[in-house]
C-alpha cells in the first residue's frame, strides 16, 4: 500500500502546480436522480470563473464534486494534470470556503486561521509567517486576538477566507460566500474578492444565483440549467451574444423582456417579426435560417429602450415607475403581453402612471430566438456591410 505524504509536505507542494481544472463527461446522480449530466468544461490556471443558475441547477453538487465533499457516479475530474477522482478532499490541492462561516467560537482570529496548519503539523514559525500575511491581505491583522463574537459578519468572511488563503492551495472554491450578509456589505466585498484574485492570481471558482456577483467578478461565465451547462464565456459575450433564450434570459438585470411573434419578412441580414400586439420589429441578425410564417421570440433588453424615435415603436401605457436617481425604470402594458414591458431609462426621463408612451428599440439591439429557443446570431451595422459586400 502506498504511503501517504503528511499534509504539511503536500501543501507546500501542491502550492507550485499548474492549477487548471479539466471535467470530461461528468456525472453525478443520487440514486434515480441525475444531478449533473456530461459536464465537460476546462477552467483556466489562474482563472475566476463562476457558477451560475437558478436553484437546483446542480451549481453546487458541480463544486462539492471538485472539492471531492461528492463522489462522481461518470466521467473524469482532473486538477493540475492529474486525474483525482479517487483523491480524498485533503490531498486534491483545494481550500473550500462555504455559505457559512463555521468559525470556532472559543478561538480567537489567529487560532482560527492556524488550527489546519497545526493539525497538519507544520513548524510554528511557518504557521505565524502564514497566518499574519493572509491577515494583511485581507485588512485583518489588527483583530487577530478577537473572538468571532465581536466581529461583524463581513469580518467573519474574511477570516473564513483566510483560513483558505494559509494552506496554499492550487484551486480556491467558494460556494455562495456572500449570501448572509448585507446588500451594501455584499458590494464591498465583491470589490474584495476582485482583488483578492489579482493579488494572489490562483484559481478560482466560485458558485453564486446573484448573477450581479457572477457579472462583475468573473473572467469567464458557466450557465448551468437542470444539471447541464447551457454556456460558458466571458460576461459580455453571455450578455451579447447569448446562446439560447434560457441565458438570455437568467445574465442582465432588470431581466430582458420577451415578446412573442412570427417572421413577417426576412432576408440574409435582417429579420422583420409581427408581434401579437400588432406592431412590427426589425432585426439585425443571421436570417439565414429564417422563414416567413415562422414563429420566433424577440428579446429586448430594458436599457435598450429609447423613448420616441420611428424605429421600431411600440405604443405602451406606463403602469408603475421606480425612480432609481440615476435610472428610472418604467413597467409598461402593451397589448397581448401578460407581463408588462420593462424599460430603463435615464433617471432625468419620469414618465407618470397612466401616461402613453412610445418605446422603441434600435434594430440592432434586438434578440431574435427561434421556436426551439435557440438565437439566431446578433450583427453589428459595420458586420452588415461586410458580409453583404
Amino acid at each position: 500500500m502506498k504511503a501517504r505524504l503528511p499534509l504539511y509536505i503536500l501543501y507546500k507542494q501542491e502550492a507550485s502546480r499548474v492549477a487548471n481544472v479539466e471535467l470530461c463527461g461528468v456525472q453525478k446522480a443520487f440514486g434515480d436522480v441525475q444531478v449533473l449530466r456530461d459536464i465537460d468544461l476546462e477552467v483556466r490556471d489562474g482563472e475566476f470563473m463562476v457558477f451560475v443558475g437558478p436553484s437546483g441547477c446542480g451549481k453546487s453538487t458541480l463544486l462539492r464534486t471538485i472539492a471531492g465533499l461528492e463522489d462522481i457516479t461518470g466521467g473524469t475530474l482532473s486538477i493540475g494534470g492529474r486525474v483525482v477522482n479517487d483523491i480524498p478532499p485533503a490531498e486534491r490541492g483545494i481550500a473550500m470556503v462555504f455559505q457559512s462561516y463555521a468559525l470556532y467560537p472559543h478561538m480567537d482570529l489567529f487560532e482560527n486561521m492556524a488550527f489546519g496548519l497545526k493539525l497538519a503539523k507544520m513548524p510554528r514559525a511557518e504557521i505565524d509567517a502564514a497566518v499574519n500575511n493572509a491577515a494583511k491581505i485581507l485588512h485583518i491583522d489588527h483583530l487577530l486576538q478577537r473572538k468571532p463574537k465581536d466581529l461583524s459578519g463581513g469580518q467573519r468572511q474574511r477570516v473564513a477566507i483566510g483560513r483558505a488563503i494559509v494552506r496554499k492551495p492550487e484551486v480556491f472554491l467558494f460556494d455562495e460566500p456572500l449570501s448572509n450578509l448585507d446588500a451594501a456589505l455584499r458590494v464591498k466585498m465583491r470589490y474584495e474578492f476582485a482583488k483578492l484574485h489579482e493579488e494572489l492570481k490562483t484559481t478560482m471558482i466560485y458558485v453564486t444565483h446573484d448573477q450581479v456577483e457572477a457579472m462583475t467578478l468573473a473572467d469567464r461565465i458557466v450557465v448551468l440549467s437542470a444539471g447541464r451547462i447551457e454556456q460558458v464565456g466571458s460576461p459580455l459575450e453571455l450578455y451579447e451574444h447569448p446562446r439560447n433564450l434560457f441565458v438570455a434570459g437568467f445574465i442582465g438585470s432588470p431581466k430582458m423582456n420577451v415578446l412573442e411573434g412570427m417572421v413577417s419578412a426576412v432576408s440574409k441580414s435582417e429579420a422583420t417579426v409581427r408581434l401579437g400586439g400588432g406592431g412590427s420589429v426589425r432585426c439585425l441578425v443571421d436570417a439565414s435560417r429564417a422563414k416567413v410564417g415562422d414563429k420566433v421570440t424577440l428579446g429586448i433588453r430594458p436599457e435598450h429602450f429609447v423613448v420616441g424615435g420611428n424605429e421600431n415603436a411600440l405604443p405602451t401605457a406606463v403602469t408603475f415607475v421606480e425612480t432609481l436617481g440615476s435610472a428610472t425604470v418604467a413597467y409598461c402594458d402593451y397589448p397581448g403581453l401578460a407581463e408588462p414591458l420593462t424599460c430603463e431609462l435615464d433617471g432625468r426621463v419620469r414618465p407618470k402612471n397612466g401616461a402613453s408612451v412610445a418605446l422603441s428599440v434600435p434594430a440592432e439591439a434586438c434578440y431574435l430566438f427561434d421556436a426551439d429557443g435557440q438565437a439566431f446570431t446578433r450583427l453589428a451595422p459595420g458586420l452588415v456591410e461586410q458580409r453583404a459586400a
